[in-house]
């Protein structure tokens, strides 16, 4: 499974304990834009870097290919979509992995990819 941005965000709040919970029972895959979005952040604490430092530690981040680069921009041919968002869905696509977002809106007119929210 694919990680979105916002997952692991969620994760390290303390009320989603279940979230937690059902990352770390994945072996989970980030793309390397989930690693600039998350980790990049201005207004992160010491205490949040080092968190999600530790999962970045854990996770598998996967590169941005050509072949993603290219899924990316049929994708952004196709609908209006953010770079990063395009991104992610072409990693996902490219290493045929389930994503894992809280935005399911942004991502449901893919018919190719597979779509989990787990805080539903």
């Amino acid at each position: 499974m694919l990680i979105d941005s916002n997952i692991i965000i969620y994760s390290v709040q303390p009320e989603h304990g279940r979230l937690r919970d059902f990352v770390k029972e994945q072996n989970p895959y980030v793309s390397a834009v989930s690693y600039v979005e998350v980790l990049g952040y201005h207004g992160l604490t010491e205490s949040e870097k080092n968190l999600f430092g530790l999962f970045f530690q854990e996770a598998t981040v996967l590169d941005i290919t050509q072949d993603v680069i290219l899924e990316a921009t049929l994708l952004r041919q196709q609908k209006r979509m953010s770079l990063g968002d395009s991104l992610i869905a072409g990693t996902a696509l490219v290493n045929d992995l389930t994503l894992v977002t809280r935005n399911i809106a942004d991502f449901s007119w893919i018919d190719a990819l597979k779509i989990i929210n787990p805080l539903d």
